[in-house]
């Protein structure tokens, strides 16, 4: 599901819907049990200050439904079965991402699509700022098949 509570940046939230289903489909995770919040900058900052003590939005944050922590949670679970059937919820701010697609010189859809799969990955255990590479190579290869950059 993709909830969209921001006005700044207009985002068509049903290309979203369908790439969740792939991203999920092809990671083997339950339908249903991920939620796609867009969000404005000013409560991804409030989050992001919450959960990781930093003053500024950020792109996205990933809200496991087991309230695992990054880093604390040690081994990926590809399936979700470690998880239940519900993983979590991803928070995105679209005025964020259409500054990093800018910059990285992607479509706004593209951006919002790869932070859709790297939210997921999060759910799933995965986390790079731990993993020695492991998400980011597997992100990499999920992009590729996805058709994503």
């Amino acid at each position: 599901m993709v909830i969209n509570r921001q006005k700044r940046v207009r985002v068509a939230s049903v290309p979203l819907e369908t790439f969740l289903g792939r991203v999920m489909t092809l990671l083997h995770a339950p339908a249903g049990s991920v939620t796609v919040c867009l969000v404005d900058d000013a409560q991804m900052a409030r989050w992001n200050r919450a959960y990781r003590d930093k003053s500024k939005p950020t792109d996205v944050l990933s809200f496991p439904a087991n309230g695992a922590s990054r880093g604390k949670n040690p081994s990926p679970s590809p399936n979700g079965a470690a998880h239940g059937t519900y993983l979590g919820d991803i928070a995105i701010a679209p005025a964020v991402a259409k500054k990093n697609a800018l910059a990285l010189g992607r479509t706004l859809s593209e951006e919002l699509r790869v932070l859709i799969l790297h939210g997921v990955l999060h759910l799933l255990g995965y986390d790079h700022e731990t993993d020695n590479g492991q998400m980011e190579r597997l992100e990499m290869k999920l992009r590729a098949r996805l058709g994503i950059g």
